[in-house]
């Protein structure tokens, strides 16, 4: 696997690589590197070799860095370039970029070929509201050529690539971690309570990934869309449900999910927390049953790069902890 270098000035190098693991879960071969004030060029010279020692791969190395010419830049460079044929270096560091980064190298090898791929995840990232002072680009296919472009425009159902019970819905680990993992062409939250509310689904829509279309469904307009998708030509589906009792609902009512990632499930009064992220009320151990029930399997994660745990031992837990407040 190609080894990452984080490096800045200051403590940003740091910060983002903290923020990248929240998204897409802890990597190996990752290191932050930061220029202190304290610290002269050949200090922050010492703390890349070291970096670079600790690699299982020092073959394949990629170096972000905060700035084109600043002093990490420099010294990351003057590295380079007894290693240019393998090593790269890209500039302009933001959060859109890592994340693409740590998504490549879970199907690139080489530090050239992930360094080309990230620079326009990069160039995304970066987005203005109003949307009226973004700059115009005539060249720019409307979204819905792009999905058509995507898809072929052919007949054909649905294909669920994901579905995913999280309190969260759309936030960063669906829509960068899950969306390079799965490749959809569509995010589809499926609540009742989301449908009625104009504000969260503005904001869920304007939180899809560059090129992926966003929709908000109540449950009873999901299960119709599942009897009759044909007309989709073909489109990869990621669902987003926010309890198991909506993802129950749909299920039953004949969306034809075989298996729910579950996520993320957020505490409130009366609920138990037998794990950091995943709280349960009696209904929701209730309702995971009824699913078992139905044949759908659970994959218990949050990131595609996490262990799965084991569903029924955490339903248990749960149940446990439950019966003892009774």
């Amino acid at each position: 696997m190609v080894s990452i270098i984080i490096a800045s000035h200051g403590k940003f190098a740091e910060g983002i690589l903290q923020s990248g693991s929240m998204i897409f879960g802890e990597q190996e071969d990752v290191k932050a590197v930061t220029l202190m004030p304290s610290m002269g060029p050949d200090d922050l010279k010492a703390k890349l070799e070291e970096a670079i020692a600790s690699f299982s791969n020092q073959d394949e190395v990629l170096f972000l860095v905060d700035l084109w010419g600043g002093t990490p830049f420099n010294q990351v460079n003057g590295l380079f370039e007894a290693h240019k044929d393998k090593w790269a270096i890209v500039a302009g560091l933001n959060l859109p970029m890592l994340i693409e980064a740590y998504a490549s190298r879970l199907s690139m090898d080489s530090a050239h070929e992930i360094a080309a791929h990230i620079i326009e995840t990069a160039k995304e990232g970066v987005k203005i509201r109003p949307e009226s002072l973004e700059p115009k680009d005539d060249a720019a296919a409307p979204k819905e050529e792009a999905s058509k472009a995507v898809t072929g425009g052919q007949p054909g159902s649905f294909q669920y690539v994901l579905a995913r019970i999280d309190s969260r819905l759309l936030h960063g680990q669906v829509a960068t971690a899950w969306t390079k993992t799965t490749n959809p062409t569509r995010i589809i939250v499926v609540s009742d309570a989301v449908a009625k509310d104009d504000l969260r689904k503005q904001l869920i829509q304007q939180a899809a990934p560059a090129g992926v279309y966003a929709h908000v469904v109540p449950v009873d307009q999901m299960i119709k869309i599942a009897k009759d998708d044909q007309h989709f030509g073909g489109q990869r589906a990621l669902l987003l449900f926010e309890t198991p009792e909506d993802a129950l609902r749909a299920v039953e009512g004949g969306v034809p999910l075989k298996e729910l990632n579950v996520g993320s499930m957020a505490h409130s009064e009366g609920k138990v927390q037998p794990n950091k992220v995943l709280a349960f009320s009696q209904e929701d151990i209730d309702t995971f049953n009824k699913l078992k029930d139905l044949g759908v399997k659970f994959d218990v994660r949050k990131v595609p790069t996490d262990g799965q745990d084991n569903m029924q031992n955490i339903l248990d837990k749960a149940q446990s902890e439950l019966n003892k407040k009774k």
